[in-house]
């Protein structure tokens, strides 16, 4: 054995230095020890253990030469005659044998039954015993079935004795005097039967079959009876099951070797061959689920078609040197020929390569026999395959197709104007499929074309056509995204150089372009392209592939290197790329298409990167044409994640082409962008919006000067825009834009509105962010509101430091202060931290000192300068938070913050957050007039948000925690207090909701209410007892446990003796609506409530009824 190292280096470039290794052996180096394993056979065969180590290491030892399996030819006849040794020994054990044909098969399976089997011993004495040795096997038997398989290709070579088998029979009568079966009768009965096994023997059966069947004797006598058998299988099966596919798999196999056989002589199966065609256009096997049997019926029909033409070569072929021309004979049976036309037809456009394949070189073959005229029409039939209309199977089988029937000479020169543009547009077939894309097949196969176009044709043949096919190859070896394709088009191109001569450059290209240097997609991106657009005849070729094709391409990968491609082939044509090329790529990056827009606006920065390296005045004149304007101001308009990046570019490209003097803007130029974003602003698209907000905000100061209010106005009106869930990141960063906006236009109290940030125009800016301080929009991500609320945050105090440190007489602290506060008690532990620092942030403030904070000097003994404080701990912010319910500026908006935290549904937050209220409240437990305070905050957050799920859910949440923590003890003393009376008219509103989860809050709030004196007291139970005949059933349940535990718990609502009869029917809620209503009656008795009345209500529906009065029963 030898071992060879080869290098190949790449030229530079991120694809570096590959190594290539080839392992070549030099010839069979375990001969000795491949002879000591097979002498030991007869001493391992009866251990598994054993026997299974030495199977593995002959495996092992034989795997090595599966890419070299000549080199065991010279050892393959000591490896059977050692093997044979102990098959025909007498005395050799089952076992021994079974190890033997197993230790057989492994080396035929290398080398390749074909050759292997022909050094079996055939002669007349090994007959029998081949026979009666297969005869014992049991074909069901799954541990021997490598025994079976060679002994069926044993077999089938003693069957090639040149003797009439009968002269092998002798007295057909045994010692027992019963007749024995004729040898001839003993193989078709082994062959038919292994025929429908399930296993590889039935591979070898096949084999058997076309060996034995195409004796003389055996044609003469059991060719027409096998046949029938066969046919009679086949018709007789289906292929819903898997042993009828066995079946099937086998018949068919014996029919296709039967007519595939060399010394068969296909006059012999005229006569049955349109009865076997019949057959299988019954089955109609090209519509089976199985691709196995799809492929045999396209082989077996192939073979049919053969049988019924000469087998003469025509005339009419392109000249091949290397084959003999023979004269042909005229056809016959035109009619089965056209059938097998058309089946092969069909099977090129099958979905499993290898019936595509197969039916390729049915149509080689067959047409190879037919007249010139009907091997055009087959050549027509094959072009319609490359239709866009047709499936990259299609594609695939038409290339493989034209291949086969170019590399036999049967594609006339005549034909190649139609072929050649067929074939180039297949070089670079690529058809999107979801999330990736076909064609690779197609590509593949369409090399082979090229390849077998090299054989065929002179090269005075081809010349017109060569720029076109190597143009096509090249772009395939360079830049085809499968490194299958990229070899096998750099081998079609190479077998073109070397045999027709005419490709340009041929020599030079296909030494930087050989098989192993394709192999690193890098380095045939960046640096073979480059080396081969070194020669005019193919440079725009490869830059309009990557134009068209590579940069829209579906892997971004792909859209990379072809930019990076581009920026390397400027320098080969950089006026054709600053002329023709970026003018079409601006509409690209515009487009629709979202990898076509992202590989345009790549290339665009990699070619004009390009172009200023090489200082090219064309470059000078990008900026000033109209198509690079559109695009400076509608590339905004892209993926999300390329925003930012775009929008700094675009300042950067007016503070260096938009200025006619420093500081002072192309007048021009200034209302087109401006006005062209400001209209964005109202676009239907959210990624328009948001690119436009974003623009706004980065234009340089010069941009916008005596452009402020337009500009301001324009994101005001986006940050309200549709607060139903879209939109959302427009209004983000709208509300940034603001900010950015007006700290680059300044502040001067008594300015120009237009100019700077005024006494006129601080209050529209203050309005916009505060009212997107209340943006808790929803959608299927959560509060994505919230990205609105820290966007606003974020430019108040951008805003506010500005005017502060200029014009702090315009500011508007008090709203601003408010709503931090709020946000600072929310729920979100990331949103309630940056409040909390922003809110410090201003309270601290010193450069500037930001005036008019409400509260100021309490805020600084709550917070100090030197407090530490970690915002995001629900532990540490609650507990300083909810010492602003004390100051009376902030006490609604604080309790509106600690409302959704105190009623929300995380643990911890809820837990801290409920914890410091309460500490609060017993800290004003005896202060009437501070608890009367709270509680008027209370009813006005109730108030104002009594249709406001997100508020009024969590705030009956809390306010229930509140009552059973008896924080308004100090209100129950006195009778029909005005708290009680106003919670509960508020809670009767609240009532009357669909929503499950505001009922049961409402219910506990109710229950909670019960203790308070007087009259009220009546009207609560009033409330629960209708409650108790809610048209929910989970409502009348909740009612009725929430009663159970508040009459426990209250002990003076109702007189101890009716207790236990409450407490019974408060127990069986779970009857009809009718039955409820009942006790509830009794309740009402007992509690001495007054019974809800039932009201009823006339409703006109005259159409729906009509013209009747529909009655309708409401129970208030």
């Amino acid at each position: 054995m030898a071992l060879s190292e080869t290098e190949n280096e790449c030229p530079g470039g991120e694809g570096g230095e590959s190594i290539v290794q080839t392992c070549v052996l030099g010839g069979f180096g375990e001969s000795c020890e491949t002879r000591a394993l097979l002498s030991s056979l007869s001493e391992v065969h009866g251990s598994m253990v054993t026997s299974e180590s030495a199977t593995q290491r002959f495996l092992v030892i034989m795997n090595r030469y599966q890419e070299q399996p000549h080199l065991l030819d010279p050892h393959l006849e000591w490896m059977l005659n050692m093997i044979l040794e102990f098959v025909r020994s007498e005395k050799s054990p089952p076992s021994l044998v079974h190890l033997s044909f197993k230790f057989l098969y492994i080396i035929c399976k290398v080398r390749g039954y074909k050759i292997f089997m022909q050094l079996f011993p055939h002669e007349v004495a090994d007959v029998q015993p081949v026979l009666d040795l297969l005869s014992r096997q049991d074909p069901k038997d799954s541990e021997t079935w490598e025994t079976r398989y060679m002994l069926l290709l044993w077999l089938s070579m003693t069957c090639l004795i040149p003797f009439d088998l009968y002269r092998l029979d002798g007295h057909l009568e045994s010692d027992g005097g019963k007749a024995r079966e004729p040898t001839m009768d003993r193989i078709l009965a082994i062959a038919k039967s292994y025929l429908l096994v399930c296993d590889s023997p039935r591979d070898a059966a096949s084999v058997l079959v076309s060996k034995f069947m195409t004796r003389p004797d055996v044609k003469q006598k059991r060719l027409g009876d096998f046949l029938d058998w066969s046919l009679t299988t086949i018709s007789q099966t289906s292929d819903q099951s898997v042993r009828d596919i066995m079946v099937l798999d086998g018949a068919l196999q014996s029919l296709v070797n039967t007519h595939t056989h060399r010394s068969h002589k296909p006059a012999a199966c005229i006569p049955v061959s349109p009865t076997i065609l019949q057959c299988l256009e019954q089955k109609n096997l090209s519509e089976s689920s199985q691709a196995m049997l799809r492929k045999l019926g396209v082989k077996l029909i192939q073979r049919l078609g053969l049988t019924f033409l000469k087998p003469r070569l025509a005339t009419w072929r392109s000249d091949i040197p290397t084959r003999v021309i023979c004269i042909t004979h005229r056809y016959t049976n035109s009619i089965c020929v056209c059938v097998c036309v058309c089946h092969l037809l069909v099977g090129l456009k099958d979905k499993e390569t290898i019936v595509r394949w197969s039916a390729a070189k049915g149509i080689g073959r067959v047409t190879g026999r037919l007249p010139k005229e009907l091997a055009d029409e087959v050549v027509g039939s094959v072009l319609d395959c490359f239709s866009f209309q047709e499936t990259d199977n299609a594609w695939h089988g038409g290339c493989l197709a034209l291949a086969e029937l170019g590399r036999r000479g049967l594609l006339l020169p005549s034909r190649l104007t139609d072929v050649v543009p067929l074939i180039v547009k297949s070089l670079t077939y690529d058809e999107k499929r979801g999330a990736c894309s076909v064609g690779s097949n197609v590509r593949d196969s369409a090399c082979y074309v090229c390849w077998s176009f090299a054989r065929a044709y002179e090269p005075e043949e081809l010349e017109p056509f060569v720029t076109q096919i190597a143009s096509a190859l090249l772009i395939t070896a360079v830049f085809d995204r499968n490194v299958n394709c990229r070899r096998a088009a750099s081998a079609a191109f190479q077998e073109n150089v070397g045999r027709q001569g005419t490709f340009p450059h041929g020599i030079d290209i296909v030494t930087a372009a050989d098989y192993y240097a394709v192999g690193n997609i890098n380095n045939c991106y960046l640096n073979i392209s480059v080396y081969i657009a070194s020669f005019p005849e193919y440079t725009e070729a490869m830059i309009d592939h990557l134009i068209a094709m590579k940069i829209n391409h579906w892997d971004s990968v792909i859209r990379e290197l072809s930019t990076k491609a581009l920026h390397n082939l400027t320098p080969k044509a950089p006026n054709y790329m600053a002329t023709t090329v970026l003018p079409q790529m601006l509409p690209m990056a515009v487009g629709i298409d979202l990898h076509g827009r992202h590989g345009a606006i790549m290339a665009c920065a990699e070619i004009t990167h390009a172009l200023y390296k090489l200082d090219c005045t064309v470059y000078k004149m990008l900026f000033i044409q109209k198509d690079y304007l559109f695009v400076t101001y509608s590339l905004i308009f892209i993926l999300l994640h390329l925003q930012v990046a775009v929008v700094s570019a675009l300042s950067a490209l007016c503070e260096e082409y938009y200025q006619d003097e420093p500081g002072q803007a192309n007048s021009g130029m200034q209302d087109v962008l401006v006005s062209q974003y400001i209209e964005g602003l109202k676009s239907p698209q959210m990624l328009t919006r948001c690119g436009s907000a974003l623009a706004l905000g980065s234009l340089p100061r010069f941009m916008i000067h005596s452009k402020l209010n337009q500009v301001c106005l324009g994101n005001q009106m986006c940050t309200v825009s549709q607060k139903d869930g879209s939109f959302t990141e427009a209004r983000r960063d709208a509300v940034k834009a603001i900010a950015q906006v007006c700290v680059k236009a300044g502040v001067c109290a008594h300015g120009s509105p237009d100019s700077a940030l005024c006494s006129e125009n601080v209050a529209g800016v203050y309005g916009a962010l505060l009212n997107s301080m209340n943006d808790y929009t929803t959608d299927s991500r959560g509060d994505v509101g919230a990205w609105v609320r820290e966007a606003a945050m974020t430019s108040l105090m951008d805003v506010t430091k500005l005017v502060a440190s200029i014009a702090p007489e315009i500011l508007l602290v008090k709203c601003m202060m408010c709503c931090l506060a709020q946000q600072a008690a929310e729920k979100i532990d990331h949103y309630r931290a940056h409040a909390g620092n922003v809110f410090l942030r201003l309270l601290h403030s010193t450069e500037p000192a930001v005036p008019h904070i409400p509260h100021q000097e309490e805020l600084l003994s709550i917070f100090p300068t030197t407090t530490s404080l970690n915002w995001n701990a629900p532990s540490q912010a609650f507990q300083y938070i909810t010492q602003l319910l004390g100051l009376p500026q902030y006490q609604y908006h604080t309790l509106l913050g600690l409302t959704v935290s105190v009623g929300g549904i995380t643990e911890s937050t809820v837990h801290f957050s409920s914890q410091s209220l309460f500490d609060y409240l017993r800290g004003i437990q005896d202060n009437h007039a501070a608890l009367t305070q709270f509680g008027d905050a209370l009813l006005s957050i109730f108030r104002d948000n009594l249709r406001n799920d997100r508020v009024s859910i969590p705030f009956l949440k809390m306010l229930d925690q509140i009552l059973a923590n008896s924080c308004f003890e100090i209100f129950t003393t006195q009778d029909n207090h005005q708290f009680c009376v106003d919670l509960l008219a508020l809670c009767k509103e609240c009532k009357k909701t669909k929503d499950i989860s505001k009922l049961r809050a409402c219910v506990t709030v109710f229950c909670g209410l019960i203790q308070f004196q007087g009259e009220v007291r009546k009207k609560v139970l009033s409330q629960l007892l209708m409650l108790l005949c809610h048209s929910y059933p989970v409502i009348r349940k909740t009612t009725a446990s929430q009663m159970y535990e508040m009459l426990l718990t209250y002990d003076d609502v109702i007189n101890p003796e009716m207790l236990d009869d409450v407490m019974t029917l408060l127990s069986d809620t779970n009857c009809d609506l009718a039955t409820v209503r009942t006790h509830r009656n009794q309740l009402c008795d007992w509690l001495g409530v007054p019974r809800p009345q039932v009201v009823t209500k006339v409703t006109r529906i005259s159409e729906a009824v009509g013209g009747q009065h529909a009655v309708r029963i409401y129970e208030g």
